[in-house]
């Protein structure tokens, strides 16, 4: 059986501006799919290659797969429905399957948008998907359709959502394929160096309310060490990559596990060979304040912090658990320890005004982080804090929501003055930084990989793609006024996923209902306990 996995052609002008990221998702099913026999699978990475649909379709009717993957997020969603409405034109017989976060919560929507999908593989895939595969291969799809679990469909018109599946809990069993990816093409610009993105831990214990991650793979697991590191020393010795960064959250939460990693790593000398960087809470950088020069050491040289949000209060919104003063503080022991740091802000919610956004620019400078990093607050429609804000989202055009794009309109300011602040912030800090820190500071390896840094945003300057400002035509606060980012408002909710939110919605507040009423009742108990009434009394209450 032939399978063909795509990588659909979507770019923001965001991430992609540090060079092109290997979609570590095609390694990760197609390495499973090979341990049950699969031997017949291709990949088009069809972004990185800038594919275009004519050629997708030329390319797909020459390998005729029998089955058609896709996988997509929520910004690549229609591009990810596109190509399997290439496969539908151009490949009628084969099996059209689309996974990932958004279509995993979002799939009445998805399914009612884009009928000519045939099936939704809904959370963690491997598994998932190697039953999907193997029911096809037997014959038994559709047939067996409803026994699989984990996926979602359209029988006869309705919407079916078989129960969840598992989550994989024996992760020695994730072997990736690293081979399935051309790495020539995959440049982490700041070292002019390939690069991987492998995953240690899978899920996050802790429940911010504007991210998914939390809710995609529910409990919390770390790989072994060692079995990460045996895929490091692969992708550096067999595919020559330079730089990774760990796809994980937050791969510091479980310190023995974190450290275990980094004592592998010294083990085989390959600090020496291949440099990496992660994102991590400012807690986890207080706790590890007296390791942080030891995981220099192990080859970590950039750690993005979530320090989120220059007001104490936004922090609170978002669920944060971190104070403000705790991030100037954790940059500084950083710095201290000679790994790299970025601090990255959200910006553009309601209460955003220009006076904010100029805070959010004077704590950064303050702070002396190497980077910053402004994202425009994008309300995933499956996060809780979407639910909270969602009489205030104006855009269901979700080709935007990709943390360049101002999908929420401040009550103070226009979504064009909310860009150009947001603008003036990068410009001012950069040209600082370029002209009084990056090449005088430091020495040897920080000042070339800073150097790399700023030419990745130069030349992302000089092509418009930065934050997509050539295609919404701003050049500069004269422009501000009439900037245009081409929301197809013609995008709505389907009814199917308003149902379905509604549905959530009265579950949620039945249940905060009960969890109130249960702390009415202790109240009550606690009360007359203290009055004297004893135990009888307790039980009468």
């Amino acid at each position: 059986m032939r399978i063909l996995f795509v990588h659909p052609n979507y770019r923001s002008g965001g991430a992609e501006i540090a060079g092109t990221w290997p979609p570590a998702w095609v390694a990760y099913l197609t390495g499973h799919l090979r341990q049950s026999g699969f031997d017949d699978v291709h990949f088009i990475d069809a972004m990185t290659d800038d594919i275009s649909d004519e050629d997708l379709a030329a390319r797909m009717a020459d390998l005729k797969p029998d089955v058609v993957g896709v996988t997509a997020i929520t910004p690549s969603i229609y591009r990810a429905e596109e190509v399997l409405k290439l496969a539908r034109d151009t490949v009628p017989g084969a099996v059209r399957v689309l996974g990932g976060v958004h279509a995993t919560f979002m799939f009445k929507q998805v399914l009612s948008e884009a009928p000519w999908v045939d099936v939704i593989v809904r959370g963690e895939g491997e598994e998932i998907c190697t039953e999907l595969m193997l029911a096809i291969e037997d014959g038994r799809w559709p047939a067996d359709r409803h026994r699989i679990r984990g996926l979602a469909f359209l029988d006869g018109g309705e919407i079916v959502a078989t129960p969840a599946a598992s989550t994989v809990k024996d992760l020695s069993k994730i072997k990736p394929d690293w081979a399935i990816l051309d790495w020539s093409k995959y440049i982490y610009l700041p070292l002019n160096t390939r690069v991987a993105i492998p995953n240690l831990a899978r899920g996050c214990p802790f429940t911010c309310s504007f991210c998914s991650q939390w809710k995609f793979w529910r409990d919390y697991r770390v790989r072994e060490p060692k079995d990460v590191v045996d895929e490091i020393e692969d992708l550096v010795e067999n595919h020559g990559v330079g730089f990774f960064i760990l796809a994980d959250e937050e791969p510091t939460i479980n310190k023995k596990k974190f450290v275990a990693f980094c004592e592998e790593l010294i083990a085989r000398d390959l600090p020496r060979r291949v440099k990496w960087g992660i994102n991590t809470r400012v807690t986890d950088i207080y706790r590890d304040k007296d390791l942080l020069k030891f995981y220099r050491k192990a080859g970590l040289v950039h750690v993005s912090l979530g320090t989120e949000a220059a007001a104490q209060m936004k922090l609170d919104i978002f669920n944060k658990e971190t104070k403000v003063e705790e991030n100037k503080t954790a940059i500084r022991l950083l710095r201290e320890a000679d790994i790299l740091v970025e601090a990255q802000f959200i910006v553009g919610l309601d209460n955003e005004t220009p006076e904010t956004l100029e805070e959010t620019y004077r704590m950064a400078w303050d702070w002396q982080p190497d980077l910053a990093n402004w994202s425009m607050y994008t309300p995933w429609p499956f996060t809780p804090l979407f639910q909270e804000l969602k009489d205030q989202v104006e855009i269901y055009d979700f080709s935007k929501y990709n943390f360049v794009t101002p999908i929420m309109k401040p009550a103070a300011m226009e979504r064009g003055e909310l860009l150009d602040g947001v603008m003036n912030n990068y410009r001012r800090f950069y040209s600082r930084k370029a002209l009084f820190h990056y090449p005088w500071r430091g020495t040897g390896f920080r000042r070339r990989y800073l150097l790399g840094c700023l030419y990745a945003f130069l030349r992302a300057g000089v092509r418009r793609s930065f934050y997509d400002l050539g295609k919404a035509g701003y050049w500069g606060p004269q422009t501000k006024g009439t900037v245009d980012f081409h929301f197809d408002e013609t995008r709505t909710i389907a009814e199917a996923q308003l149902d379905d939110w509604e549905a959530s919605a009265d579950r949620a507040a039945k249940a905060a209902e009960r969890r109130e009423a249960v702390r009415a009742q202790m109240k009550e108990r606690a009360a007359a306990r203290a009055c004297g009434g004893g135990d009888q009394q307790m039980e009468d209450a």
